[in-house]
């Protein structure tokens, strides 16, 4: 398949001002300002295939947010090597601006006072839409995000949800081949997490359009990409099928029990760990390699009504390789 993202050994540097504490400390900066070099991004490497949805994660200053933004022209490479749709990046040609998006969740760019429908039609100009394309884009997007009562609101009375979804109209009514996505459903309540969530599915495979998303919600991850990304501090730590990622770093699995009398429940601690006990039902975690020798061993010993053994949950897997606990394993 074409490439419709490539990263090639890509550094991203910022210079900053160390700042010392106290008011002594302040006129020192301030006429003798130390500088220390920042390594936002440390030589990563990936590719994107068109129409691929691709899960972007990782913890809090990470290098999700500055790889999205230089990927969208907004920051200069320090070295390395980036194309998108066979552009670079950051000499922004109005031919390449017309055919991404960029979306920020704690960003906005609907005028504040204004209705939204405004926003809309200064987006057609800037993008140049011809006015029987822009109608059938807006009223796809107005459809499909159910905002149809929104438009002529100003933006200021309008709850973070439905600003979150006009601003992706605003963003999507040029047909974006390309869709940066940072953070689309923080903040938001579950329903409107989920509207959003259907909605970017629905795009995706529509327009086919090629999509690099970054959250922390793992809902979003589970729900929409196949494939992740996992970079942590400035360095992509694992990139394949979610499932691969799971396989890899789930070292426990969960037996859940659900026993026909109470027992000392100190007992079950010399097979495994002890999740939760809710009289009659207990969960344990235990390696995967003694899966079912504690499973045997459960059912012969203790008074067990039922018994399933089940993976760990997707959102403990990924706190794993937040902590940084998948690179130690990763170098054995």
């Amino acid at each position: 398949m074409d490439k419709a993202i490539l990263v090639d050994h890509l550094v991203k540097n910022f210079e900053v001002t160390e700042k010392t504490p106290g008011l002594m400390g302040a006129f020192s900066t301030l006429l003798s300002p130390k500088k220390k070099v920042v390594r936002a991004l440390k030589d990563i490497s990936f590719s994107v295939s068109k129409g691929e949805l691709v899960g972007f994660i990782g913890p809090n200053g990470a290098g999700k947010t500055t790889t999205l933004k230089v990927l969208s022209g907004l920051l200069y490479p320090t070295a390395g090597i980036t194309q998108v749709l066979g552009f670079d990046p950051w000499e922004r040609r109005p031919e390449y601006l017309k055919r991404i998006s960029l979306v920020m969740g704690q960003k906005n760019q609907l005028w504040w006072d204004l209705p939204a429908i405004e926003t809309f039609e200064l987006n057609r100009a800037i993008y140049e839409i011809p006015k029987k394309v822009y109608k059938e884009s807006l009223d796809e997007l107005v459809t499909l995000l159910e905002v149809e009562k929104l438009l002529n609101i100003q933006v200021r009375r309008l709850s973070l949800g439905q600003r979150m979804r006009l601003e992706l109209v605003a963003a999507l009514l040029h047909q974006p081949e390309i869709l940066f996505l940072d953070e689309p459903t923080i903040g938001l309540d579950l329903v409107a997490q989920e509207k959003i969530r259907n909605f970017i599915y629905d795009y995706n495979r529509k327009h086919s359009a090629t999509i690099l998303l970054t959250s922390h919600n793992m809902d979003d991850v589970i729900d929409l990409a196949r494939r992740v990304i996992v970079i942590d501090d400035g360095r992509i730590i694992f990139d394949g099928i979610l499932d691969e990622l799971i396989a890899r770093f789930a070292k426990e699995k969960i037996i859940k029990l659900t026993l026909t009398k109470e027992i000392d429940t100190k007992e079950l601690e010399k097979i495994g760990k002890v999740k939760s006990i809710q009289f009659p039902e207990v969960i344990l975690r235990v390696p995967r390699s003694a899966a079912a020798v504690a499973a045997s061993e459960l059912l012969q010993s203790f008074p067990v009504g039922d018994l399933t053994i089940e993976e760990e949950d997707i959102e403990d897997v990924i706190r794993v390789v937040f902590r940084g606990e998948a690179k130690k394993l990763s170098r054995k």
